[in-house]
């Protein structure tokens, strides 16, 4: 990982847990863990603290459109953000592109 700078904290995206997908768009016939999953997922970096030393809340990415939720610092000291689907506007756009391509591949299964 890179020097961190003063006032970050070390970070990691990871897929959502319960609290962050309950109640979000599931296209029918889509695995739950393709609603966990987000685009983001694995990316390690750092995160700004508030001026009052707080890890953010939230990380607004791609323009607002994408939200992790903070989770809770890992004993290794890094922060885990998880994936907000409920929170994210761009989440229905990603699910009907993955139920897409499931009805393709179903399709194509079918043929063959």
């Amino acid at each position: 990982m890179a020097t961190l700078l003063r006032g970050e904290a070390p970070a990691v995206l990871q897929a959502a847990e319960h609290a962050q997908y309950q109640g979000a768009y599931r296209p029918p016939g889509i695995p739950l863990a393709e609603v966990r999953r987000g685009p983001y997922d694995g990316t390690r970096g750092a995160v700004h603290r508030g001026a009052n030393g707080e890890l953010p809340k939230l990380l607004p990415l791609a323009n607002g459109r994408i939200v992790y939720e903070y989770d809770r610092t890992g004993p290794d000291g890094i922060a885990i953000y998880r994936y907000s689907p409920r929170l994210s506007p761009a989440h229905r756009g990603l699910m009907d592109g993955i139920a897409e391509v499931y009805a393709e591949h179903k399709l194509m299964k079918g043929q063959g």
